[in-house]
């Protein structure tokens, strides 16, 4: 239990439950400033949703692929002392991605906004390249306005957020306060394939672009920023995190799973491992999905936290299909490439519905294939992804695993590209799978919907009503996506630093 002789300077013991990157962010930054940090997670891998599976090609990514904002991972880094070039290598992709439409136009988006407009001028026209110029410089501008008061803040406010746009009332026009992101890019491209184009970006966070707000507009703008390639894989990044804890004298206690969360007269102070142990701790910061507290699996005395989980609605899920393989095909593939539906909206209806898009969008990773990768002979590695509904809104299908594979890889073989061999269901997870690997989450993979101007608002903060306990990832402030579950680690250390030394 805490007492008073903690006070003086001596390492309180903080226990981390779950070690997705939210927290290995959390355990990194507390250990490097003092803290005993013991780090639990039911997996054998670290990373939590950043996981690998086997192949014969080797460890193949089946959860994020995307590296943006790289500046949280430097600073992150360089609070633990070290760099992070020192410990990965990291290559900037040029080519964002490659996207295919079935009649045929095709087009790569770079991190370049004249390479950009010249490219969109060839494929739609010039009137198209200078909406595409005014859209980037509103994306900027939404990003800009929102980065430090909303992402760099631990607790934002709607009164902040509505004084922040009196005082630009010049952004108002762009922000669309009342706008889905659909009604956004419908005023601003003529052309639909941009439209269909830039709406994908809401599914970043588990949105549809016809309901999310137009505010994610601003997703644009750190993709354009930057997109990195992580050289072994994205899972690489995640055992670089955990190597740099350990390295700082935390303890990695993987394939331990957590029962309980305790508390002694309101006040969190250890956890009950499911083997039965009882590990006493000072602070506890969970760092799973919030909903798994409040549905009661981490015991009744957390069972207070985050109720809203319970009745917002879930984020999207997905389809992922992890596996190697060697490719017939003409198509020159990125390593990031989007093959679009034919419907700009009827996937997303699909979705709402609960049902299984019958002409969804696909993103395909060539994960050995990118700037300055040498082609290889054989098989490659791929992950492949289509939007899902979260198992709230809708039971697994009938025959789920092989329709998925019928749909993905007959629509892949009319743009032209197929697989040998071609993937069996056993290389598929679906939102079952993802709820089953992180309870909780009903297979939502970005927590809480992002739909409505003041979602971002509703999310649970690192703080919590029970003392000493804390929260961070993808389900708590700032959100879903990479960078920002290693922001919530951010945001719930100086919390616990700052209550520790008030205290």
């Amino acid at each position: 239990m805490f007492d008073d002789s903690q006070i003086d300077g001596s390492s309180p013991h903080t226990c981390v439950v779950g070690a997705g990157v939210g927290g290995l962010s959390t355990a990194i930054r507390l250990q490097a400033a003092g803290h005993r940090v013991t780090l639990y997670d039911t997996h054998d891998w670290p990373g939590g949703k950043m996981r690998t599976v086997a192949s014969e090609a080797g460890p193949v990514d089946a959860g994020p692929t995307v590296l943006t904002m790289r500046h949280v991972f430097d600073e992150l880094f360089e609070a633990s002392g070290t760099k992070l070039d020192d410990q990965i290598t990291l290559v900037e992709e040029p080519c964002i991605a490659r996207h295919f439409w079935s009649d045929g136009s095709t087009l790569d988006l770079t991190n370049d906004h004249e390479i950009n407009e010249t490219a969109i001028a060839k494929f739609a026209g010039n009137t198209v390249a200078k909406e595409y110029r005014l859209f980037s410089k509103e994306a900027k501008q939404l990003f800009d306005l929102f980065s430090a008061p909303m992402m760099q803040k631990a607790e934002p406010s709607l009164l902040e957020l509505g004084r922040l746009s009196l005082q630009n009332p010049q952004h108002l026009r762009t922000l669309s306060p009342f706008a889905t992101l659909k009604s956004h890019l419908d005023r601003r491209f003529s052309d639909p394939r941009l439209i269909q184009l830039f709406g994908r970006y809401a599914t970043y966070v588990g949105g549809s672009p016809l309901a999310a707000p137009a505010l994610l507009a601003l997703i644009w703008h750190a993709e354009a920023s930057g997109v990195w390639r992580v050289e072994g894989g994205m899972g690489n990044l995640a055992h670089v995190l955990a190597d740099r804890f350990v390295a700082l004298g935390g303890s990695l206690k993987l394939s331990t799973p957590v029962a309980e969360i305790l508390t002694t007269s309101g006040r969190a102070h250890g956890l009950r491992l499911t083997s039965g142990e009882t590990v006493p701790a000072d602070l506890v910061v969970y760092a799973g999905d919030p909903r798994a507290l409040a549905e009661g699996k981490l015991g009744s005395a957390a069972q207070m936290i985050a109720p809203q989980t319970l009745s917002r609605p879930r984020s999207l899920s997905a389809r992922v299909w992890s596996f190697a393989a060697e490719t017939r095909t003409t198509l020159d593939l990125a390593h990031h490439n989007v093959f679009f539906g034919t419907s700009r909206t009827a996937e997303f209806e699909d979705l709402a519905g609960g049902a299984m898009p019958t002409d969804p969008t696909i993103y395909v990773c060539a994960e050995d294939r990118g700037d300055g990768a040498a082609r290889i002979s054989g098989p490659e590695r791929f992950e492949i992804i289509l939007n899902a509904a979260p198992l709230t809104d809708a039971a697994a299908p009938p025959d789920e695993e092989e329709t998925c594979r019928q749909t993905t890889f007959q629509t892949l073989e009319r743009f032209g590209l197929r697989f040998e061999p071609k993937p069996t269901t056993r290389s598929l997870a679906t939102p079952t799978t993802f709820d089953t690997l992180f309870p909780g989450s009903a297979g939502a993979l970005y927590g809480q919907t992002p739909h409505g101007m003041i979602a971002a608002l509703k999310r649970p903060r690192a703080r919590t009503r029970i003392p000493g306990l804390y929260l961070a990832g993808g389900g708590a402030h700032p959100g879903a996506g990479v960078p920002m579950a290693a922001l919530s680690g951010k945001h719930a250390a100086e919390a616990i630093l700052m209550d520790h030394v008030s205290t």
